[in-house]
């Protein structure tokens, strides 16, 4: 029986180095791979280029690798709420490749599938378009966007089992699902982790074939990034 689990966090992080490019799962602070993130920053790793919808915030999520000035780039779609990543944007400190959000899940999900790249009229006319192939379709402009090249895709779901299948739970599932098997390693680190055949074949979202290493985190926090309460009269 083929086995995907690793014994630790530690051993999951294993030949991530600096310089590499990973994307991590997540929106907001929703379905972020804590643990592995967490994991990261007790490191000395740096020079990383990072792929997520947004970069967490000041001192949670992909904030804490910012604080620490372990990314080198960030290749996101939104990146609001972090004060530290807009000081570093602003003084030059670190290189930001902003990217419409559909058009970062699908550059995601073509590396998932083995697509090369894709045309979207996204971004046509605008400073997204520089640089980039632009063709006519259907009397619609479109520019050309390459699917992600990265070292290592970091997810997190709901449950998983010892071969890697997954779910996920709610809006965690967001960018994890795209992400998974989008990279040349994908680690996956779950709330539960089950033995094979624990799960129901029906209720998987991502095979195990999409995943190389899992393991089951010890602490998961769920921070909730805004939340607007009505005052009580």
């Amino acid at each position: 029986m083929i086995t995907k689990k690793v014994n630790s966090v530690q051993e999951a992080i294993e030949g991530i180095k600096d310089g590499m490019t990973i994307m991590f799962g997540g929106f907001g602070l929703c379905g972020i791979p804590e643990n592995t993130i967490a994991a990261l920053v007790n490191t000395s790793i740096s020079d990383l280029t990072c792929i997520s919808n947004n970069a967490g915030v000041d001192d949670f999520g992909l904030g804490l690798l910012l604080q620490k000035k372990q990314i080198k780039k960030m290749i996101s779609s939104y990146v609001g709420e972090n004060a530290e990543f807009e000081r570093q944007m602003l003084s030059g400190e670190l290189e930001v490749e902003l990217t419409p959000q559909g058009t970062l899940a699908e550059r995601c999900r073509a590396a998932q599938a083995g697509i090369p790249a894709f045309f979207t009229p996204a971004g046509y006319g605008t400073e997204v378009a520089e640089g980039k192939e632009a063709r006519e379709f259907n009397g619609k402009m479109h520019i050309m966007e390459e699917a992600f090249k990265a070292d290592f895709a970091i997810v997190k779901a709901w449950k998983g089992d010892e071969a890697g299948n997954l779910i996920f739970k709610g809006t965690a599932r967001n960018f994890n699902a795209c992400m998974a098997g989008a990279g040349k390693i994908t680690i996956a680190e779950v709330e539960e982790l089950v033995p094979v055949g624990s799960l129901d074949p029906n209720q998987i979202h991502i095979p195990g074939i999409m995943v190389q290493r899992i393991f089951q985190g010890e602490k998961f926090e769920k921070r909730i990034e805004q939340r607007t309460v009505r005052t009580r009269n």
